[in-house]
This record gives C-alpha cells, sequence and structure tokens, in this order.
C-alpha cells in the first residue's frame, strides 16, 4: 500500500518500531524519554515548511459545507493582507489526526501521538489564519486533492505558494474514508440534548463531532471496487468544492459550520471562473483524472506522481482537457506510466517531466520536517535538496496553468520546464516502456 500512494505508512510504521526499542533501552538503562534518536535525526535547525514566494502574503482558513459527511471540507488558501494579529495555524490541525495515523497503522495511539507531536508538532503552516482577503483583480481557481492516508494541510508549500502567486487554492479533505483521520457533525439526540447543560439553542450546539478514520481493505478483499469507488466520491467532492466557490463568488450566502473569523463575503466577484483546475498528488493524482472527465468547467489538471490504479480505463478518451504528469524518480512503474500515456493525444496537450533525485513523498510536506538522515531513513527525502525539488514543480506547475489558462503572468519564463529542460528534471519518465505494451 505504501508505493500505492500511502506515503505516511511506512513512515509511521519504522518511527514506531524503533522508538518503542529505544524507549525500552533508555528506561532499562538511564531512564529519559527514548527519543533522542530522533533529537540526533532531526537536529537540523533550518527545518519547517518553506515560505511562499510569490508577491502575495498567504491566508488560509477552513470551510465546511453544511455539517453531515455529504458536504465539503476543504483549507482554502488565497492572497491576504499583511496584519500583526493574524497567526500561522498548527501544521497538524489536533490530535485526531495523529490518532488517525496510529489506527493507518493499527500501532498504539498514545506512544504514536508521543512521537508524531515531538517530530512535527511544532511546526506551522505557511499562512497566516482568517487573514483579511486582498483583492488583487480576478483570482484564477485550483482545487487540491491529496493522497491516501493524508489530509487537507500535508501540501502546504505547494497549496501557499500557488496562493502566494495569485490563485485561490482549495484543499480538499475527503470523506472517502481514504484520508487518515477527518471528521464531520450530526446533530444530537433528544437525550444528549436534554442533559447537555449548556441551554443555548444555536445550531452549532446541537451538533456532536463525529471522526472519520481511513478504512483498511478487507481480509480477502479485492482492492481495485474500494478504490474505484473512492476516486468517484473524491472527483465529486472536488466538483462540490468548486461549486461552492461558485457560489461565494456571486455573493450566494453560504453557512460555514466551522465558524471561523474569515469573512467569506469579501470573496465576492473575486474568482476568474472562466480559469480553474484541479490538482492532486498520487491517490490525488487519479482524481484529477476522474474529476476532469465529470467536470469540463475545470480547464487542465497536474498530476503529482499519480497513482493510476483506480481509475476506469474508459475514461481516459473522454478527458478533454491538457493534463501535466509531474513525476519522482523513484516511485514510478511501467504497468503505472502506460495507463499515463493512454492519455496521450495529438490534439490535447498531456504533458510529462520527471524531477531527478526525487522519492514519492518530495511533494507532501513531510519532506521539510525531518533531518538528512532520518528524512532519507524513512523515504521522505530524495537526492535533491528537497526546497529545490518542489520549487521546480511549483514553477512547472505555474507555467502549465498560465499556457492552459490564459493568465496574463510572467510564469511563461518558466515554461522550458514544461518540456524538462533543466539539469534536474527528464523530459518524460526515467521508465522504459516497450513501446509494444503501450
Amino acid at each position: 500500500m505504501f508505493s500505492h500512494g500511502g506515503f505516511v505508512q511506512l513512515l509511521v510504521k519504522r518511527i514506531y518500531d524503533r522508538v518503542r526499542t529505544d524507549m525500552c533501552l533508555c528506561w532499562q538503562t538511564r531512564g529519559g524519554t527514548g527519543l533522542g534518536f530522533f533529537t540526533m535525526g532531526n537536529s537540523c535547525s533550518n527545518l519547517g515548511i518553506p515560505p511562499a514566494k510569490g508577491p502575495n502574503a498567504v491566508g488560509c482558513t477552513d470551510f465546511m459545507m453544511d455539517h453531515t459527511a455529504k458536504g465539503t471540507f476543504f483549507r482554502l488558501y488565497y492572497p491576504c493582507h499583511e496584519t500583526d494579529k493574524a497567526e500561522k495555524p498548527d501544521w497538524v490541525p489536533c490530535r485526531e489526526y495523529y490518532n488517525g495515523l496510529a489506527d493507518f497503522m493499527k500501532i498504539n495511539r498514545t506512544l504514536s501521538e508521543r512521537i508524531f507531536n515531538f517530530l512535527f508538532g511544532s511546526f506551522k503552516i505557511p499562512a497566516y489564519l482568517d487573514a483579511p482577503f486582498k483583492s488583487n483583480g480576478k483570482c484564477p481557481v485550483v482545487i487540491f486533492s491529496h493522497g491516501l492516508g493524508a489530509f487537507r494541510t500535508l501540501y502546504s508549500a505547494i497549496c501557499a505558494e500557488l496562493a502566494s502567486q495569485g490563485f485561490i487554492v482549495a484543499s480538499v479533505e475527503h470523506r472517502d474514508q481514504s484520508a487518515s483521520a477527518t471528521y464531520y457533525f450530526r446533530e444530537k439526540s433528544e437525550s444528549e440534548r436534554a442533559s447537555a447543560k449548556n441551554t443555548s439553542a444555536s445550531a452549532q450546539n446541537n451538533l456532536v463531532t463525529e471522526w472519520m478514520y481511513y478504512r483498511t481493505l478487507q481480509h480477502g478483499e479485492s482492492e481495485f471496487p474500494l478504490r474505484n469507488k473512492q476516486v468517484k466520491q473524491r472527483a465529486d467532492e472536488c466538483i462540490l468544492a468548486l461549486d461552492k466557490l461558485i457560489e461565494i463568488n456571486s455573493g450566494i450566502a453560504v453557512q460555514n459550520v466551522l465558524q471561523t473569523q474569515f469573512d467569506w463575503t469579501t470573496l465576492e466577484n473575486s474568482m476568474d471562473l472562466c480559469r480553474t483546475a484541479v490538482m492532486g498528488h498520487s491517490f490525488g493524482g487519479a482524481t484529477v483524472i476522474e474529476a476532469l472527465c465529470k467536470e469540463v468547467k475545470f480547464k487542465c489538471g497536474v498530476a503529482l506522481d499519480a497513482w493510476m490504479f483506480p481509475l476506469d480505463d474508459e475514461i481516459f478518451p473522454r478527458v478533454k482537457q491538457p493534463i501535466f504528469f509531474i513525476n519522482s524518480e523513484k516511485f514510478q512503474w511501467a504497468g503505472n506510466i502506460i495507463r499515463m500515456k493512454k492519455l496521450e493525444s495529438s490534439l490535447i496537450q498531456r504533458k510529462m517531466i520527471t524531477i531527478r533525485g526525487t522519492v514519492h513523498q518530495s511533494f507532501p510536506d513531510f519532506t521539510f520536517l525531518t533531518g538528512n538522515w532520518i528524512g532519507k531513513m524513512m523515504k521522505l527525502k530524495g537526492e535533491i535538496d528537497p526546497e529545490l525539488a518542489i520549487d521546480l514543480c511549483n514553477k512547472a506547475t505555474l507555467a502549465f496553468l498560465q499556457r492552459h489558462l490564459g493568465l496574463e503572468k510572467n510564469f511563461n519564463q518558466w515554461d522550458p520546464l514544461i518540456d524538462g529542460e533543466d539539469e534536474n528534471l527528464i523530459q518524460g519518465t526515467n521508465i522504459t516502456i516497450l513501446q509494444s505494451a503501450i
């Protein structure tokens, strides 16, 4: 499953096994926390998600459409006004996401929470929470889909960069049970309402948080039917997020169940909805293809190290928009590339590049949050500098979006990257494919 897009699985398991052993040894010999191994492996003082490089400061906020699991839930990144009052939110929003990662690997929640909190608990998103929106003309829109076992905050380096360059980006947290954890709300039962000490009649006080954790394959269960069903739901959730942004842009009053401090009315008439794209990593890459097939409002798609397994073959000829595949050097295999190449067209631009020295986890934020040694051991880092890799990914993406969304920006300065013209890029793929297999 790790090779199929569950990028946190190996991380959790190896950390858990090593720390459990180290803690036992430390307690037996000299006491202490047993976390010295990670202090040594994570001793770099410059760890952290790199700040966005564009001309705009970046704000972020969360939106949940209605309180049920049928709605859409996303983190929104946008250009913002800088303010002294705004703070950067935690990278991992709350402990339940640590629990989700632990359940994903069927390991002890308590110990795993300590490990993850030690390693990642101090890191912040490179964006200001609920900062006021800054209008610089109408913003193009990107909907982002996360990978298997991830959640909405784990690709902030990519999403914040796009926002700093003038995009509005909605990073969806999927409710198909492919996220390690997510949540929605249910209404309180009559008995719960009667016993509640708080007698306020507000809608929020009548709701109870329900957590939804990753669904594992059952013994003997075939994987394709589950993943195929999930990718269809994921695409629907991306489309629903776009539909909600369309409503917000038109000035329709929307109810955000999360009751954030962000003023959603400031987004009225702020989006260029003729210029929308969908982007995603791994399982999110497959979601890109499915969403393009289902929704023509998406003018193009960017698929990062896409995992093509969940998709029906028959949708490939029905996808009419340009697609940009950006792959890592170490993740792909022949069968997966062959499925990407089924989307090649003489009429519609389909591009593919590979970033040298990268691994599958070079796209999520994890790659910035561990030291060099432990990062490579956990396969969170490749041979290339993580910031250089994500910079190439972001610049190539921006150039592709300008080309196919018709943007009047300066992103075309990076057009050569689309064709792999850089010493750290490979045009197409590093995987050898027999022509007879395509």
